[in-house]
């Protein structure tokens, strides 16, 4: 397949800069990492197999120190100290739920701030990774998207959140140690802040170290992308991730789409499913995930349920559609819909023959759920008043 040429967005751009100072080894690719340990007088015969004893070392056994790595020579672990570094985000707060739900608050360069999410179920475990520093979508009904843009993250910024949560699970298994068989994060689902598909490059790169099987050793199967809607990069995440698709979908009509996911108004219901259609073809997943959040009076109606069934159908999309109670935060211009009317919808759903599980909110006394992360230091710097106006609400 002819590769897409990269999306971009409507917002200033921020082109990498040269690194200055020693080379951060974490969320190179393998090519990547090679290249840097020949530019720095890695002989190029030993470069491959230096490059898959480090990878080791980083990915498999979680180390940060060179010296720690003991099948590379004393004074070539001296020399890489000296070139190179190997930094994760630096973890600021943790805060966890009444339902072990995990909270990270992560610092990346620039002194710019993330979250993160853990969340522990029976036999798994799910990290909900960020890619963006806020959001460039203003989904009406999400947090996030009320915090603007500020960049992108890198892949060592990305692929570092699995590696500080790790940390924090004490997982990192120990050589010559027997693996424990279920793992406490078993699951990344790329749901934090910001919209993945617009973070295309780091994105992939982050998610190749993840399932590498000399590393973290994720299944692609355990991966979900998740996106609003960017069209020309779904064909692109099959081909280059392969990863599982879940699609905010929200909507059966376009003017309800247009207001909820204001990205429908330059790719719109139609031209998505059309996009997802194809999914399934190229990367061999077996359903794509329809999330949908439930909008007392906006988009939870009897006919809504009708119409969404008739489009999966329509197109002929393997599919599940996960039903999400509207998770609130100050200033909020949506209710979330009442149980009654979240299991009739579901109840129709089922009944014409697909999965709708509806999703147990998870983390919200912690503000961990759905829709709800946003940075601390953004939450801090405004007041109740400022965060209603900017949502459109009025007193």
């Amino acid at each position: 397949m002819t590769a897409t040429a990269p999306i971009t967005q409507d917002v200033m751009t921020f082109p990498r800069k040269l690194p200055e100072g020693p080379v951060n080894l974490i969320g190179l690719t393998r090519d990547q990492m090679r290249d840097a340990l020949i530019a720095h007088g890695t002989p190029e015969k030993q470069a491959r197999m230096r490059v898959n004893q480090i990878w080791q070392w980083i990915y498999q056994w979680g180390k940060r120190d060179f010296a720690d790595m003991t099948n590379l020579a004393k004074a070539y672990r001296a020399d890489l100290a000296e070139n190179f570094v190997l930094e994760i985000p630096e973890l600021v707060t943790r805060q966890v739920s009444e339902d072990g739900t995990r909270k990270y608050l992560v610092r990346i360069a620039g002194g710019h701030e993330v979250e993160v999410v853990y969340i522990p179920e029976d036999g798994r475990g799910t990290l909900c990774v960020s890619s963006q520093v806020g959001c460039t979508l203003t989904c009406s009904f999400c947090h996030t998207g009320t915090q603007k843009l500020v960049r992108n993250l890198t892949a060592a910024e990305i692929i570092g959140q699995v590696m500080m949560a790790r940390d924090d699970l004490g997982e990192w298994p120990v050589p010559g140690e027997k693996n424990v068989e279920t793992r406490l994060l078993s699951n990344i689902v790329l749901m934090g802040m910001g919209e993945p598909l617009y973070n295309f490059d780091n994105v992939r790169d982050a998610m190749k170290i993840a399932m590498d099987p000399e590393g973290i050793q994720l299944s692609r199967r355990r991966i979900t992308l998740s996106t609003s809607g960017v069209v020309p990069e779904i064909a692109r995440t099959a081909d280059e991730i392969g990863c599982q698709l879940a699609i905010s979908f929200h909507a059966t009509t376009d003017d309800i789409r247009d207001k909820l996911v204001p990205i429908n108004k330059k790719w719109n219901i139609e031209a998505l499913l059309n996009a997802l259609a194809n999914y399934p073809k190229v990367s061999n997943s077996e359903r794509i995930t329809f999330e949908y959040v439930m909008l007392a009076g906006v988009n939870d109606s009897d006919a809504d349920a009708h119409r969404l069934i008739k489009l999966i159908r329509d197109y002929n999309i393997p599919a599940k559609i996960n039903l999400i109670p509207f998770n609130e935060w100050p200033g909020a211009p949506y209710k979330r819909s009442s149980n009654n009317r979240i299991r009739a919808f579901a109840d129709i759903v089922y009944e014409a023959g697909y999965a709708s599980p509806v999703r147990k909110p998870r983390g919200e006394d912690i503000m961990a759920a759905c829709g709800q992360l946003k940075s601390a230091t953004e939450r801090a710097r405004k007041s109740r008043r400022q965060i209603e106006a900017e949502a459109g609400v009025r007193n």
